[in-house]
């Protein structure tokens, strides 16, 4: 019954910036960490941040480490991902998922709930 669903991608410009929304039901929200991950067409799922269920610690992925910002607002049960000077690069679906563990991780094996997905596609 957990449900992840991801909101807020689309079709921008190099530089131009999206805030994604991941509302998550069917769990105590604020138990767990959560994290992003995104798969670029033809290519492996990558990781893109992770936060602690508090929201006082967050890891990102080298790639977007100055650029994007993780958060969560326990109180509506949802984590965001602000991303800011988006790069062709970047292009990808987006998942959110529910960690295992409690310290924020980078590898998708550390999460059991995955969302459906959100594309961002970012033109040159």
């Amino acid at each position: 019954q957990v449900q992840l669903v991801e909101s807020g991608g689309g079709l921008v410009q190099a530089g131009d910036s999206l805030r994604l929304s991941c509302a998550a039901s069917g769990l105590t929200f604020r138990n767990y960490a959560m994290g992003w991950f995104r798969q670029p067409p033809g290519k492996e799922r990558d990781f893109v941040a992770a936060i602690n269920p508090s929201g006082s610690s967050t890891i990102y992925g080298d790639s977007v480490k100055g650029r994007f910002t993780i958060s969560r607002d326990n109180a509506r049960n949802t984590v965001y991902l602000q991303m800011n000077s988006l790069k062709p690069d970047d292009t990808a679906i987006y998942y959110c998922a529910v960690s295992y563990t409690i310290n924020p991780i980078n590898t998708p094996r550390g999460y059991g709930y995955w969302g459906q997905g959100t594309q961002v596609t970012v033109s040159s």
